[in-house]
């Protein structure tokens, strides 16, 4: 492992959400840790010698970010992507810690895989791979997994990944469980059977477009039972990839009543509609599907009032066979984590710097739901600068605009819906645990 010892960052402006930090100041990271913010101090600077100094001038210094759904396609898909891909994907994208879902192949139901899966992304020395255990065997909703002995082997917390579970009282068993050991269940809120097989969100455009349709309601009805499900057990829950208004409005009134909550959306999301289908655009065959501008204009506001806690990429690489394809035979899903700072920093121009946001800059606040918020609803000790922590970090360009394009992606899957649009914000290094991960 080639880690450098000790690094001086210098000059730029550092934004530390988690500890109001938004200023110029220097870095210094040791054996893998931020030591000091500011001039060294002198019991620490007699003697000390610098291995490598890093002039950050006119770049923002910011905690390495967390991406709490990112699909690294191994076990199982390596035709779609490879984590030697990924990985290098997310050292491009400044993404230092993810967590992955369980639906790989085979799933994340045993401890052995987990522990394979880990073992290959550690010898990789790249971003920390946090990895979810199935919530039921096989991912088919009948039987428990090994919960204790996942955790063991290194999960983070329990998900269902893209299958809702028909069978209620197994879901109550589940969150039983976890419940009593501390667990937490990720969810994506979806009816088992309304919307089944939609490919768009059901409204005027699906219908004219011929495509069957996601109504909203398959996301709230799901909603109203996870939470009456949490008001039994008192199980901490997270709801992934939010999609609507009605959904936001339920997750709030939830939160306002004391439920362990929390929510993220894809950052996808926060910027398309319904109405970039197009003409039968498969790069914007997405699940959950984008829906109309009143929802995608709820979802931002409500990352604005901490609603939703956190942004992830929703990274799902597909490969060429399985995209180019008719809009309704397309396989959903685009690739992230490369775009996962342009999107944050595009929500931050677009609307947060329009709101009043108090002390805390429009930027700062943009990138705490890639840092420190994203880390507190992964139970992470990430996403931060303050001394101790282990020393990720991302230096990039905020200004610097970039087109997004197939060669521009180090990530296996080349499809998204932002394919040929200019964006703001390149990551310039990437430093995890102390070690410098990428340059540009």
């Amino acid at each position: 492992m080639n880690v450098t010892k000790t690094i001086h960052i210098k000059n730029g402006r550092l934004i530390d959400p988690a500890n109001g930090i938004d200023g110029i100041h220097d870095l210094y990271l040791a054996d893998g840790k931020v030591l000091t913010i500011g001039a060294l101090p002198a019991e620490i600077a007699a003697g000390f010698t610098v291995d490598q100094t890093i002039d950050a001038t006119g770049l923002i210094v910011s905690p390495g970010f967390v991406d709490l759904s990112a699909r690294l396609r191994e076990p199982g898909f390596e035709y779609k992507a490879t984590l030697e891909s990924e990985m290098q994907a997310a050292m491009q994208g400044g993404v230092t810690s993810l967590v992955c879902p369980p639906d790989t192949d085979p799933v994340l139901d045993e401890p052995g895989l987990v522990e394979m899966l880990k073992h290959r992304a550690h010898k990789l020395n790249q971003a920390h791979v946090h990895p979810l255990g199935a919530l039921t065997m096989g991912l088919k909703g009948e039987s428990l997994t090994e919960m204790s002995a996942l955790t063991a082997s290194g999960c983070i917390g329990f998900s269902h990944a893209e299958q809702p579970i028909e069978d209620t009282n197994v879901l109550l068993r589940a969150m039983q469980y976890a419940k009593t050991f501390g667990y937490t269940v990720w969810l994506r809120p979806q009816d088992a059977h309304i919307g089944r097989g939609g490919v768009a969100a059901s409204g005027p455009l699906a219908s004219r477009l011929g495509l069957s349709g996601v109504p909203v309601m398959s996301e709230t009805i799901a909603l109203h039972t996870i939470f009456e499900l949490m008001r039994a057990t008192g199980a901490r829950v997270h709801l992934c990839r939010i999609s609507a208004a009605a959904s936001l409005e339920l997750i709030r009134k939830a939160k306002a009543e004391g439920l362990l909550v929390t929510c993220d959306v894809g950052a996808h999301h926060i910027h398309m509609t319904d109405a970039d289908i197009g003409f039968f655009d498969s790069n914007a065959r997405m699940d959950p599907p984008f829906r109309s501008q009143r929802d995608r204009d709820a979802i931002r506001l409500g990352l604005l009032d901490g609603t939703v806690d956190a942004l992830c990429s929703d990274h799902t690489p597909v490969d060429d066979d399985e995209k180019l394809l008719p809009f309704g035979e397309a396989s959903p899903g685009a690739t992230g984590l490369e775009l996962l700072l342009s999107l944050t920093l595009k929500w931050a121009d677009d609307y947060a710097s329009q709101q009043d946001t108090g002390d805390q800059t429009a930027l700062s606040r943009a990138l705490s739901r890639i840092t420190s918020e994203a880390a507190r609803v992964a139970g992470l000790d990430a996403g931060t600068l303050s001394v101790g922590a282990v020393a990720d970090v991302v230096l990039f360009d905020a200004g610097a605009h970039w087109t997004v394009e197939a060669s521009a992606l180090a990530s296996q899957g080349k499809h998204t819906p932002f394919l040929g649009y200019n964006l703001a914000g390149q990551v310039q290094t990437t430093i995890v645990a102390g070690h410098v991960a990428y340059q540009r």
